[in-house]
Order: structure tokens, then C-alpha cells, then sequence
């Protein structure tokens, strides 16, 4: 009999330390880096020049057509699975890795902005790039449609 009136004691005992250590673990600190910590905010733009308040460096560069999306593409989804809103600082590329930051200068007037790469495209007519509306807005080219701009691949110090 003393072994069945000592088994409650232990299994209390045993669930006291595990509920202690459950406890315990919950309190550790553990540092979490989320995808938005990852890459830097592009919903909106630090500054004029774009990259700086980033700390990034350019690593290629090319120069081509820009377009933006149209109204008709507002919360659909993109390539990369996102929604497209035309309010954040977004584009497509064709072969650009998704999360990628971009420098897009509209050539015409030197007007600069920093976009994410989060969709596919453009698909016709020579085109390097496709903006967001509002990237397209803060370089001045809406009103042009198409602008020949300096595309610049950046990346972390």
C-alpha cells in the first residue's frame, strides 16, 4: 500500500515542475525577427533620395520603360501572394527576386523612389518596370503613363 499513497504524491509533485517549468519557459526572452523587420518598410518613404535612411548600396543598375498599375488591379492578388494596394511602395519585375528593394528614377526629372519587388510583369511593349500607384505618383509620372527610368538593385551595408 505504500507504494499506491506514495504514486499521487509524485504524480502531484511531477505536475508542480512541469507546470513550474511551462511557466518558467514563457518568461525567456527570445528575439523575433519578422519579414517586416527583415526588409525595410517600403509604405512609406523616409525621404527624397529614398535609400539613405536605409543604409543600402546599389549592386546593379539598368535603365528602361516604367508603367503603373491600374485602378482595376487594387486588392488582387500578386505573384508573390500579396495584395496589390495602391497605396504602398510596390512593383513587378520579371526576373527580380520577390522582397527585393529598388531604386526607380524617373529620368525626365530626377525624381527618385524605393519600391519592393512583390509581382511579375510588365508583359508588353519593352517595359523594365511597373510601379505602384503611389511610386508612380511620387516621381511625377503619372500624367506621362510612361517614363524612361534608372532602375538600381539595392542591398544591405
Amino acid at each position: 500500500m505504500a507504494f499506491s499513497s506514495s504514486l499521487p504524491s509524485r504524480l502531484l509533485k511531477g505536475g508542480v515542475l512541469l507546470a513550474f517549468l511551462l511557466y518558467a519557459s514563457g518568461c525567456t526572452s527570445t528575439i523575433r525577427i519578422t519579414d517586416k523587420e527583415r526588409v525595410p518598410d517600403t509604405d512609406s518613404q523616409p525621404n527624397s533620395d529614398g535609400a539613405g535612411a536605409f543604409d543600402l548600396k546599389v549592386i546593379s543598375s539598368f535603365t528602361g520603360k516604367a508603367t503603373y498599375y491600374a485602378d482595376g488591379f487594387q486588392n488582387k492578388q500578386t505573384a508573390s501572394g500579396e495584395l496589390y494596394k495602391k497605396s504602398k511602395y510596390t512593383a513587378a519585375h520579371k526576373d527580380l527576386p520577390f522582397n527585393t528593394l529598388v531604386r526607380v528614377t524617373n529620368l525626365k526629372n530626377g525624381k527618385s523612389v524605393v519600391v519592393k519587388i512583390n509581382d511579375r510583369g510588365p508583359f508588353g511593349r519593352d517595359r523594365e518596370i511597373d510601379l505602384s500607384y503611389i511610386a508612380a505618383k511620387s516621381i511625377d509620372m503619372i500624367s506621362d503613363g510612361v517614363v524612361e527610368v534608372k532602375v538600381e538593385v539595392l542591398a544591405s551595408n
